[in-house]
């Protein structure tokens, strides 16, 4: 962050300064801004923010400085609501900084993706994003006080639940190149349909200005004809060989042994090769959206593929591929999960299976936030489980037990569908039936964390892959 008084910050946010001699004129903030005191930041900023079962305030003590709605004892900005004078802040900063804003939003992918284009943006010049997917009206904000003037790039991942989100979001750090990278039907339970998420994951390319750049998924329905909503130039990205003809796009995937992708990207007539490090055809779309978003930025094909192919895994529990001393193979993707994700991970679990000669185990557990869908949807990821070949399908907790059904229903299935009670029940099915020659994904929303089961398989020497 850059360096401000409290006086300075009170002044910006419009609000009071307590607990200091002089008004907070001489008690500088230089370090970033944070929200767990567990994890405190040397001449940081703690915003205390009151929730529903925990109150920042009462663990302010120790603190730099504080931005909260009430006395602390410690140096403090007073404000009525903490977190909306953290956006101000957050707002006033950015405007501030030469970094070039790139901001990116879609139902699944946005974390790796944003992890792609971080890796890319690197090789150029001092590059701030997004940790985790810390993608809301608090991870935004945090996001940009990290940066300082010598940041050249600030990556932001941006989420939504609603109408307007997005919108609030690049308020708080207006982005020069935005992408959409897809409408799946994550979070449907909460906007009701694709096309009422398609319409708040489009306010991010509403927000560019007119010399700045929309990178949208040629593939997506709902996606690409967002070119109309944007008064920005736009770049597509896509598979060579859709019948669309993208500006950045990828041809020739193969997969190794462990599912990891090569293939050839291109752009403006040259194409380059890309061997990536992560597990699943899918890492491919991500890395062609964080290419065209690199692209955009002026940096050269060439340098991007590179980048591309020394990427490494950033972010934890997303597809994270390690395997045992004893030769079994886990894969852990078990940070969050909609109907999409889980497709491409079952595909990427079969690939890795058909590649080694391994029997098939995918632990899934419940896709949280899908509403009126849920039932349906886990019905259709079963059958697609069931179709894709997976040997044994392991069914974590009742709400998810529509995977099984849905796996049952599949014509021709030999594999088999077991469904547990919950996490206990299990664990104890995988240290009794998982051999050193099985590949195990481990796969659901962050709810059911389901990264135990992985930890447990993975108990003793492990290697990553």
């Amino acid at each position: 962050m850059i360096a401000m008084t409290l006086a300075e910050i009170a002044a910006v946010v419009g609000g009071t300064v307590d607990a200091t001699d002089d008004g907070g004129r001489t008690h500088v903030v230089d370090g970033a801004a944070y929200v767990d005191s567990r994890q405190r930041v040397p001449g940081g900023l703690f915003v205390a923010v009151a929730g529903e079962r925990v109150d920042g305030h009462d663990f302010a003590e120790g603190a730099h400085a504080v931005l909260g709605s009430r006395p602390t004892g410690v140096p403090s900005v007073l404000v009525d609501d903490p977190v909306t004078a953290l956006g101000v802040l957050a707002r006033h900063v950015v405007d501030l900084l030469p970094a070039t804003v790139l901001a990116l939003t879609g139902s699944q992918g946005k974390t790796g993706t944003k992890d792609y284009l971080a890796q890319v943006l690197a090789t150029a010049g001092p590059t701030v994003a997004t940790l985790g997917n810390n993608n809301n009206e608090l991870g935004v904000p945090l996001t940009v006080l990290r940066a300082d003037t010598t940041t050249a790039y600030l990556v932001v991942e941006m989420g939504a639940r609603g109408i307007g989100h997005i919108a609030y979001l690049c308020g708080i750090a207006p982005p020069r190149i935005a992408a959409v990278l897809n409408v799946g039907t994550a979070h449907v339970g909460e906007f009701g349909s694709r096309e009422a998420i398609a319409v708040a994951k489009g306010e991010i390319v509403e927000a560019l200005p007119v010399d700045g750049t929309a990178v949208l998924n040629a593939g997506d329905d709902l996606v690409a004809p967002m070119a109309a909503r944007t008064r920005a130039t736009v770049s597509t990205f896509g598979d060579a060989g859709s019948g669309t003809v993208p500006d950045v796009a990828w041809r020739g995937v193969e997969l190794d042994d462990l599912g990891r992708p090569s293939f050839e990207i291109g752009y403006a007539g040259d194409w380059q090769p890309v061997r990536l490090t992560q597990t699943g055809r899918h890492q491919v779309a991500n890395a062609a959206a964080a290419a065209a978003m690199a692209l955009a930025t002026g940096l050269a094909l060439p340098d991007v593929a590179a980048a591309l192919s020394a990427a490494a895994s950033a972010s934890p529990m997303r597809m994270d591929l390690r395997e045992r001393a004893d030769g079994l193979i886990v894969v852990n993707d078990a940070y969050n999960a909609n109907p999409a994700s889980m497709v491409a991970a079952v595909d990427a679990l079969v690939a890795i299976g058909g590649r080694s000669s391994r029997r098939t185990v995918a632990v899934l557990g419940e896709m949280k936030e899908l509403g009126d869908a849920a039932d349906d949807s886990h019905r259709q990821v079963g059958r697609h489980v069931a179709a894709a070949g997976v040997d044994v399908l392991l069914v974590v907790g009742e709400p998810a037990r529509g995977l099984a059904d849905g796996a049952a229903a599949e014509p021709g299935w030999t594999g088999e569908a077991i469904v547990t009670a919950g996490r206990a029940e299990a664990l104890l099915w995988v240290r009794e039936n998982v051999s050193p020659q099985d590949v195990v994904l481990v796969k659901a929303s962050r709810g059911a964390a389901l990264e135990s089961i992985a930890d447990v398989l993975l108990e003793g020497e492990v290697t990553a892959r």
